[in-house]
C-alpha cells in the first residue's frame, strides 16, 4: 500500500466518523424541545446554553448539518471507489458499492441515530458546542443558503423561516397518544384539548344569551334588588334603563348589602351602579380573558353588530371553557346531555353543535348557528311546536320542550341507514382500499 493509499484510508475513516457525528447531531437536536433545553440550562449542564440557542432556531442548524452529511457521504463513496478500483479493477466498483452501503448505513446512520434516540439529552449536549460553531461559520451558512435558493428556483417558494414546526392537529394527536400510553392522565388530555380549542373560541360561544340573563331595572329599590340577589345567589347583575338593550351598568350584591345596612333600603339602585364593560360577540375568548385579568373586572356585556345586547359573559364562563363546568353548593346542576335507555339522547338546546358532534361522532350541519336549538331553527325555518321532528345527517331531532319561541330540550335519535347511505359507505370503503 502506497502512502497515497494510506492517506485515503485515513480520510475514509475520518469521513465516516464525521458522517456519524452529523447524523447523531441531526437526530438528537430535533428530538430535544425548547422546554427541555431550558430545563437543562437551569440545571447548569455543560453545553446547555448553546443547545437552547440551537433548538430555539432549528432552521439555522438543520440545513448546514444536512449539507455536511451529504458532503461526507459523497466524498466517502468517491474515495472508497477510487481505492478499490485501483486494487481490484472493475470488480472494485462492486466492492465499493457494498462497502458504502453497509458502512454508511450501519456505522454512519443506524448506530449514531439509534443512540441519539435512546439518549437524546446526552447526545444533544455532546454535539451542541460543535454544531453551534458550524451553524455560525459564515462560509457554510452561505453555501447552504445558496443551495436552498437554487431549490427555490426549481420549486418556487421561500419555505418556512420560523415555524410553526408542529401544528395544532399534531399537538392534539400527541396528547391523545400520550393518554393512550398512560404517560398523562385522561383529565390532562382533556385540559390540553380545551386549551388549544380555547384559542379559536369567540365570546358568542361561551356567553349567557340575553334570554337567560338576570338583570334589574335601574329604578328598582335596594330592598327589592336585594331579594332578587338572595333568590338567585349572584354577586353581580347588569342594570338596564329603558330595556335590556340599554344597559346602564353593573350592580354588585355587596353594594346592596352595604346600602341596606346603612338604612338606604328604599333608595333606587341607580346610585349604586358601577360602570359596565362592553365587548363584541366576535371577540376572541382568550383576548377577553387577558383583558379581564389586566383591567381587573369579572363581567362584560356582549353586544351584537347593531349595538344591541347579545348576552353576558363572566370570568367564570371563560374559566369553565378551559376546565369544565364549575358547580358550587348553590347551583342546581342540569344535564346538558342525557343518554336514554333506547340509545337516544336528550340534549339541552344550548349545547354547542361542535361538542355534540364530537360526543356522538356525528356530522350534524354547522353554520351561522352555534347550538342545537339554532340548528333546529335553521332546518325547520320556523319556531317548532313540541314534538315536531326534522332529520339531519342520519339523525332525527325532536323538539321536546319549547317555551314560547325558545327550544329548551331536543331529543336525538339515530336513524337506520338507508340504501343510499350503505352505497356511499361501500364506495368510501372501496376507495380507501
Amino acid at each position: 500500500m502506497t502512502g497515497t493509499d494510506t492517506l485515503m484510508v485515513v480520510a475514509i475513516v475520518v469521513l465516516l466518523i464525521m458522517a456519524a457525528f452529523f447524523a447523531l447531531s441531526e437526530t438528537s437536536l430535533t428530538r430535544v424541545n425548547r422546554v427541555k433545553a431550558i430545563s437543562l440550562e437551569e440545571e447548569g449542564k455543560s453545553g446547555s446554553r448553546r443547545l437552547t440557542r440551537l433548538v430555539e432556531h432549528p432552521e439555522r442548524f438543520l440545513n448546514p448539518v444536512l449539507l455536511l452529511v451529504l458532503v461526507c457521504h459523497m466524498i466517502l463513496a468517491s474515495l472508497v471507489t477510487t481505492l478499490t478500483e485501483a486494487r481490484f479493477g472493475a470488480l472494485g466498483v462492486l466492492v465499493a458499492i457494498v462497502f458504502d452501503v453497509v458502512a454508511i448505513f450501519v456505522l454512519a446512520e443506524v448506530v449514531p441515530k439509534t443512540w441519539a434516540v435512546q439518549h437524546p439529552e446526552r447526545a444533544a449536549l455532546f454535539v451542541a458546542p460543535t454544531i453551534h460553531a458550524i451553524a455560525n461559520f459564515l462560509p457554510i451558512r452561505l453555501v447552504a443558503r445558496a443551495l436552498i435558493g437554487l431549490a427555490n428556483v426549481i420549486i418556487p417558494g421561500k419555505g418556512i423561516k420560523e415555524g410553526p414546526f408542529v401544528s395544532e392537529e399534531e399537538l392534539l394527536a400527541m396528547a391523545d397518544t400520550a393518554a393512550d400510553e398512560d404517560v398523562i392522565e385522561r383529565e390532562e388530555r382533556a385540559l390540553i384539548h380545551s386549551i388549544i380549542r380555547f384559542g379559536d373560541t369567540v365570546v358568542r360561544e361561551v356567553m349567557v344569551p340575553r334570554t337567560d340573563m338576570i338583570a334589574v331595572e335601574a329604578d328598582e329599590k335596594v330592598s327589592d334588588a336585594m331579594e332578587r340577589a338572595m333568590s338567585v345567589g349572584h354577586s353581580r347583575f347588569p342594570v338596564y334603563d329603558d330595556g335590556i338593550d340599554d344597559i346602564a351598568g353593573v350592580l354588585f350584591t355587596k353594594d346592596l348589602m352595604r346600602a341596606e345596612r346603612e338604612g338606604s333600603a328604599d333608595q333606587e339602585i341607580r346610585k349604586l351602579v358601577r360602570e359596565a364593560h362592553f365587548v363584541p360577540e366576535t371577540k376572541q375568548a382568550n383576548d377577553l380573558l387577558k383583558e379581564m385579568q389586566l383591567e381587573k373586572y369579572h363581567m362584560a356585556v356582549v353586544v351584537d353588530e347593531y349595538g344591541g345586547t347579545a348576552g353576558l359573559v363572566t370570568l367564570e364562563d371563560l374559566i369553565e371553557e378551559l376546565v369544565g363546568e364549575i358547580i358550587d353548593e348553590f347551583d342546581v346542576e342540569e344535564k346538558i346531555i342525557e343518554p336514554l335507555a333506547n340509545g337516544d339522547f336528550r340534549v339541552d338546546g344550548r349545547m354547542p353543535i361542535d361538542e355534540l358532534n364530537h360526543l356522538l361522532k356525528a356530522e350534524l350541519p354547522t353554520g351561522e348557528w352555534d347550538t342545537v336549538a339554532g340548528l333546529v331553527f335553521n332546518l325547520m325555518g320556523h319556531v317548532p311546536s313540541e314534538g315536531e321532528e326534522v332529520d339531519a345527517d342520519g339523525h332525527r331531532l325532536t323538539a321536546e320542550r319549547v317555551q314560547r319561541r325558545r327550544i329548551g330540550r331536543v331529543r336525538i335519535a339515530k336513524l337506520p341507514p338507508t340504501e343510499a347511505d350503505i352505497a356511499r359507505e361501500a364506495e368510501r370503503h372501496a376507495a380507501s382500499e
